[in-house]
Parts: structure tokens; C-alpha cells; sequence
């Protein structure tokens, strides 16, 4: 999606969840003390304007040596940034500026937050990396610390823009953890922005299985307690049964469009064929972007 949007007269601002504890941002998390860059990273290279081998080596994994298998290039420049800058933050504006980033990039808080998730069998699991590998069903996200200050920077631009975008990405560890953030939910809801959600093309096992996209809108608002968006874009494109089958033995299958309960619910829905398939499936990022921006210059208009 922002790929797509990079390209458009649009002024982005990401806001960018810090739960992670997985991997290489789980290493340098709890060695460092920092805020975890991987999903950082993973936007700042998709909104850069660098040349393609540029943008692969930020996304470079070491594929061994002592204390380096498995870190991310990226990674470690975020981390020698935030020492450089002396701030986290600062060190992601700076490295912005370095890669030519088309806008700006925030994490959602300045603090460390853990993810925590209770089962529908009231178990607890804890860390974003082990909620989708439990073997149970999500009933409730929650975040500790639970009173987490949101980045005054990220407050401010939610409150300056004219569109607000949630998704795609992974619903309970990627999407609702922002939204827990004291603040940011209220914010929304006081917004007269155009609200967005851009709906999974696919179920994410381990915490969507088996998914409507009403499902996806029935978990936001749960854990909100409020109807946030305006529209929902979301693909109703055929996916090729070989593709199907491919995503069916990791226990993931397309996201059901059950228009008229969504519709029910006072949602706008733009469906649209909005895949392409090469080595994964991912959402075509102009397609995605054309219909975006076209809400955006449509809402702007009516209010002029």
C-alpha cells in the first residue's frame, strides 16, 4: 500500500506498532533497550526512493556468523542510529533523510509495549511472536503497560490528517496493538478525516482462521468499543486454485466478503481485484492506491 500511495501528491505519516519481541527486533530489543525496528524498517523501505539493490540491502538477512544469523541489515543501521542521534526517534528521521523517505515514519510510542492476548479458553499468552503460534483462539488483545503514552508527534498528525488508513497487516499483532495505545483510538473517533480499513486478502492462521471481513470489523470494535472507519476496500478478485492450495497447507484461505452484513453495519465497501501473485500473495499496490486516492480527492472535494 504505501508504495503505491509514495507515488501519489500525498503527504504520508505511518504510524508504526513497537510490539515486536521476535527475531532480530526481539534481539536487539532486549539487549539494547530499544524500541524494535523491524517493522520500522519494513515501511521506511517501502517508502523510500532508492534504487531497488539499495532497498535490498536494508531488508538484508545475515544468514550466519556468531551474534549476527538471522539480524537484518536494517536492523542494526536503525540501531547504530539511535545511538548516533542519541534518540530513537530521531534516528528514524535522520535515516529518512539518508534513504529519501516519501514522508514521515513514527513509531505509535516512544515506550516498550508488550503484547498480550487472552484465549477464548481465559489462558494468557504473551509476546507478539508466540499469540499466533498458540493453538488457541484470540478473545482479547491487551497491551502492558496498559497507561503507554502515545508519541505526541503521532497524536499530532492524526489530528492534522485528512484520510486515516488502518491495514493491511496482521489484525491482533500488527493493527490493534496501535489502536490499544491510550489515545489513539479516542482521536480517531474525534477526527473528521475519511477512515479506511484495507482488509487482509488472506486469513492469518494462528489469529484470523476462518475470518469474515465483518469478523476483522467485529474484533475493532470490540476492543474499541467504537465504529471507526467509514470505508472498507477489499479484494474480490479470484485467487488461482494452485495459489489456494499453496496457502491451505500453512492453514490460511482467502478473507470471506460477506457484503451484506458489512453493508448492514454502515461501511462503505469498494471490492475490487486488488491481488497479484508472484512469490507471495500481496495487494497490487497501484490498484490499491488509485482507489485510495480517489476516496481522499472525493471526500476533499465535497469539503470544499
Amino acid at each position: 500500500m504505501l508504495r503505491g500511495l509514495k507515488n501519489k501528491p500525498l503527504d504520508i505519516t505511518a504510524i508504526v506498532t513497537v510490539g515486536d519481541d521476535g527475531g532480530s527486533s526481539g534481539i536487539l530489543r532486549a539487549e539494547l533497550g530499544m524500541l524494535p525496528p523491524g517493522d520500522i524498517r519494513n515501511v521506511l523501505t517501502s517508502m523510500a526512493d532508492v534504487e531497488p539493490l539499495l532497498a535490498l540491502m536494508l531488508q538484508y538477512r545475515f544468514p550466519e556468523g556468531t551474534g549476527l544469523a538471522g539480524h537484518s541489515l536494517g536492523n542494526l543501521i536503525l540501531a547504530a542510529m539511535k545511538d548516533i542521534t542519541g534518540d530513537f526517534v530521531t534516528g528514524i528521521r535522520e535515516m529518512s533523510r539518508v534513504f529519501a523517505v516519501r514522508g514521515n515514519v513514527l513509531p505509535v510510542s516512544s515506550q516498550l509495549i508488550t503484547l498480550k492476548a487472552e484465549m477464548e479458553d481465559g489462558s494468557i499468552v504473551e509476546g507478539e511472536s508466540k499469540i499466533p503460534q498458540s493453538g488457541r483462539r484470540i478473545d482479547r488483545l491487551f497491551i502492558e503497560p496498559a497507561n503507554v503514552k502515545p508519541l505526541p508527534e503521532a497524536i499530532q498528525a492524526i489530528r492534522e490528517a485528512d484520510a486515516i488508513l488502518c491495514g493491511p497487516g496482521s489484525l491482533y499483532t500488527s493493527i490493534l496493538p496501535n489502536l490499544l495505545v491510550k489515545g489513539i483510538a479516542e482521536e480517531l473517533v474525534k477526527s473528521n478525516a475519511v477512515k479506511m480499513f484495507i482488509c487482509n486478502v488472506m486469513t492469518q492462521p494462528g489469529e484470523t482462521d476462518d475470518y469474515s471481513v465483518s469478523d476483522h470489523l467485529e474484533a475493532i470494535h470490540k476492543h474499541v468499543g467504537h465504529q471507526l472507519f467509514d470505508y472498507v476496500i477489499v479484494n474480490d478478485g479470484e485467487i488461482p486454485p494452485q495459489v489456494q492450495s499453496k496457502y491451505a497447507e500453512k492453514g490460511s484461505k482467502a478473507v470471506h466478503l460477506d457484503l451484506e452484513e458489512v453493508t448492514r453495519r454502515g461501511y462503505q465497501v469498494i471490492a475490487d481485484t486488488l491481488v497479484l501473485f508472484r512469490t507471495y500473495l500481496r495487494h497490487d499496490a497501484e490498484k490499491l492506491s488509485d482507489h485510495i486516492y480517489q476516496i481522499v480527492d472525493n471526500w476533499m472535494s465535497r469539503k470544499r
